[in-house]
């Protein structure tokens, strides 16, 4: 769609907000097929962060069965809006920051944006000190001693830290190579990475003597309070996981040829992929259990302990392509778009994910990745509710209140189009997705000695919420941007 098409009534759209990472997608390139999104779910749940949610589960207490039972809920789950938000994408051919000031605003889109762009840079942090320690126990393999007990910088070997460092540089390079190379990655990554994992799940099993001892080993929550009582929060987390892609799906549906390309695609990749990983991560680590007296959690840790180098070599590169296609996808793409869109005439799309990058070290991932219940109820509960809220008012704002009506035209022009809302702001938008944050995080705790809250509670009336911390946030956000509306916001969004 060129300036043309955009202009209202003669007046061309604003340079401020368009620019050609956010025009719309003309209809020509619009190739994604069902396929295409069934193979990108496929690839980027099978990283090793999606492995390390339900392994962590084991981890702290729960057997097979809860742990498969809790992920494959929350993946279904998590269809609903992740479905509901992809649809303006594809309908309109808009990407997630566009999408959103049809709801919050021109400039009211900044704050939606930072929300999803922020925690996209703490999951590539993340992902990429994963990336990093594989390639670290990699070439510790080949180089020995040398290379794994070199010099100490903070609290690990500078080798490491210099493999965080190439590993970011890895991702940047197919990042800069745009949107279709993406595409033809994922087609590339996702039946490569089904195979070894696979061949992970064999191995494992026949170290362990079959599934005999895995399924025989019991849930040390019990089915009883120690079990519900860490339930909810756990599969508030695994909600949490995607959350982050309900709201800025329509960065890839967009390139979808029609509704039912992408939501075919999705439905059938996302849950069968997620609950395929879970299986593997749940009988790995419980076979690990078996093999050496305790369960490892984190398989770059696993693989380093297998005896033969080869395995590990090649386990942990196809470990690395894993999550590679995962974070490009999922935690690249985001931000940069945010960011592109934030100052358009200066940022463009592979800027924004140069600075994504320099966030997502600040952010220190390795921190959070230290102990599974910082990982699993502080990181992923907490900015689960965050994101949620504001997934909740753009479904509301799209769904309910435009009926899935926007005019395009008026979503690259500033003072005068009928998104500008009060100076460029939606102040019940952002009201309401305020309002729901604090609903469904301000009662965020900690255990004793296993966080960074209260043990009451940021606000302790709020504390028995936490543990629903998605749910209220997606519920609430709805609700409050539904009773915020005025009468006559039909078809307008959210004035």
């Amino acid at each position: 769609m060129d300036a043309a098409e955009l202009s209202i009534e003669g007046a061309a759209p604003d340079a401020r907000y368009l620019s050609e990472d956010t025009r719309p997608v003309p209809p020509a390139q619009r190739t994604w097929s069902t396929r295409h999104f069934a193979l990108m779910w496929t690839s980027m749940s099978q990283c090793i962060p999606a492995y390390l949610l339900a392994s962590g589960l084991i981890a702290v207490g729960m057997n097979w069965v809860q742990a498969l039972i809790t992920v494959a809920l929350a993946n279904l789950l998590v269809l609903i809006p992740l479905l509901l938000n992809s649809h303006a994408g594809t309908k309109y051919g808009i990407g997630f920051p566009v999408y959103t000031r049809a709801v919050f605003g021109m400039r009211g889109a900044h704050f939606a944006g930072l929300a999803r762009g922020l925690v996209a840079c703490g999951w590539f942090g993340i992902q990429t000190w994963i990336g990093g320690q594989a390639i670290y126990v990699i070439v510790g393999q080949l180089a020995g001693r040398g290379w794994t007990q070199a010099g100490r910088l903070g609290d690990y070997p500078w080798t490491q830290w210099l493999c965080f460092a190439v590993f970011m540089l890895l991702q940047l390079f197919v990042v800069w190579r745009g949107m279709q190379a993406l595409r033809r990655f994922e087609v590339f990554a996702a039946p490569l990475l089904t195979l070894t994992f696979a061949a992970l799940l064999v191995w494992m099993l026949i170290r362990a003597g079959g599934v005999g001892p895995i399924l025989s080993q019991p849930s040390k929550l019990g089915w009883g309070a120690e079990f519900w009582a860490v339930f909810p929060p756990s599969l508030m987390s695994m909600l949490a996981f995607w959350a982050t892609m309900s709201l800025n799906m329509p960065d890839f549906s967009r390139f979808a040829k029609n509704q039912r390309a992408q939501g075919l695609g999705q439905a059938l990749g996302l849950p069968t992929a997620m609950t395929w990983i879970s299986l593997v991560s749940i009988a790995v680590t419980s076979a690990s259990a078996v093999v050496y007296g305790a369960p490892i959690w984190d398989p770059v840790e696993l693989a380093a302990r297998f005896d033969n180098p080869v395995a590990v070599i090649l386990g942990l590169l196809v470990a690395l392509l894993g999550t590679m296609s995962a974070t490009i996808a999922s935690d690249v793409v985001s931000p940069s778009y945010v960011f592109a869109n934030a100052a358009p005439r200066f940022i463009g799309f592979r800027t924004g994910a140069v600075i994504a990058s320099v966030i997502a070290v600040v952010i220190q991932p390795w921190r959070l990745l230290a102990d599974p219940n910082i990982y699993i109820y502080t990181w992923l509960g907490f900015y689960g509710g965050l994101v949620a809220s504001v997934a909740g008012v753009l479904i509301a704002g799209y769904w309910l209140l435009a009926r899935t009506e926007l005019h395009v035209p008026d979503l690259f022009r500033g003072a005068g189009g009928r998104y500008w809302y009060r100076g460029g702001w939606n102040w019940r938008a952002v009201l309401a997705a305020v309002l729901a944050a604090v609903l469904s995080v301000g009662g965020a705790y900690s255990d004793p000695g296993k966080g960074p809250f209260p043990v009451d509670g940021l606000i302790p009336f709020l504390r028995p919420l936490y543990d629903y911390s998605t749910g209220i946030g997606l519920v609430a956000g709805l609700v409050i941007a539904v009773l915020l509306a005025p009468p006559n916001s039909r078809k307008r969004g959210l004035q």
